[in-house]
């Protein structure tokens, strides 16, 4: 969890820098900071976990 949560901030931060410099607006990069990394962080979450389970699959196959 606390990868995710690593993540989950740099990505605040990229969004909203990104964002800033291309409106010039504090309250759209807020908003885009909030609402896109946010889904990001949950889709990157349930991606890990299916990876997860497909390497524990994995294993004994190399074994």
């Amino acid at each position: 969890m606390a990868k995710t949560l690593t993540f989950a901030i740099l990505h605040f931060g990229v969004a909203f820098t990104i964002t800033y410099l291309l409106t010039g607006s504090i309250v759209i990069g807020g908003a885009v900071a909030l609402v896109e990394p946010a889904i990001n962080t949950l889709v990157f979450y349930f991606h890990d976990k299916v990876w997860q389970r497909i390497e524990r699959r994995a294993k004994p196959l190399l074994a």
